[in-house]
């Protein structure tokens, strides 16, 4: 179970031990998501995949059924506009040995999870991962539910697992960590004024005050 660092400096996240899954945001869940506003849920989940692009965190799609439920939402699909998602027929991701292999393939032990539904497709491979030796974090409001009852049963229930909530800023704060990082400093900072929310417009004022003169230059 993913029970060993819940505490101290190895609790956090790194992107040198991160990996991403995100799961099934696709036309046919969104539908059905009643748990959070969609249109959050699709900022916060680019946000995400924009982030963990910056500190190159290696990042796997999948959908379910795609040719019934729809494709990968456009705007996550153009954050890896390479990248064809693993289309999968189980409900639970861990049990298709593409999606297992893939993860497995980086080395990396801290996986991190967001999807749709979180009951469902988030909650069953975060708690067999979990069961398998991962430190397992389920991003919460990249995910969301068809009810918000689903939602914070299946959190709970996770969090029973030994999985981490986290949000999504939180995955960008602890990969950045020190503002010294100058390489991803731009980057996080363009992530942050792109889906930040208030931090986004807070950061561009910053930036526009910094670059508007205060009439007293030499």
């Amino acid at each position: 179970m993913s029970t060993e660092n819940k505490n101290g400096l190895g609790a956090l996240l790194t992107p040198e031990e991160s990996v991403l899954v995100l799961i099934d945001h696709q036309p046919f869940q969104f539908a059905n998501l009643n748990s959070h506003e969609p249109t959050m849920i699709v900022n916060n989940v680019v946000g995400l995949a924009k982030a963990a692009k910056v500190f190159d965190v290696p990042t796997i799609l999948t959908t379910v059924l795609e040719e019934r439920g729809g494709l990968l939402i456009q705007g996550l699909q153009d954050v890896f506009p390479e990248q064809k998602p693993i289309n999968r027929t189980f409900i639970n991701t861990w049990q298709d040995e593409r999606v297992v292999d893939a993860v497995k393939a980086t080395g990396r032990k801290k996986l991190i999870i967001a999807g749709l539904w979180t009951e469902m497709c988030v909650a069953m491979p975060a708690i067999q991962a979990a069961g398998e030796g991962f430190e397992v974090f389920a991003v919460t409001d990249a995910s969301g539910g068809v009810s918000k009852e689903a939602h914070d049963m299946a959190v709970r229930r996770m969090v029973q697992a030994g999985v981490v909530p986290i949000t999504w800023m939180v995955a960008l704060g602890e990969w950045q960590r020190d503002w010294a990082r100058e390489k991803t400093v731009p980057g996080a900072a363009e992530v942050q004024a792109q889906h930040g929310g208030a931090s986004g417009v807070a950061f561009a004022w910053e930036t526009q005050l910094l670059a508007t003169p205060t009439g007293n230059e030499a």
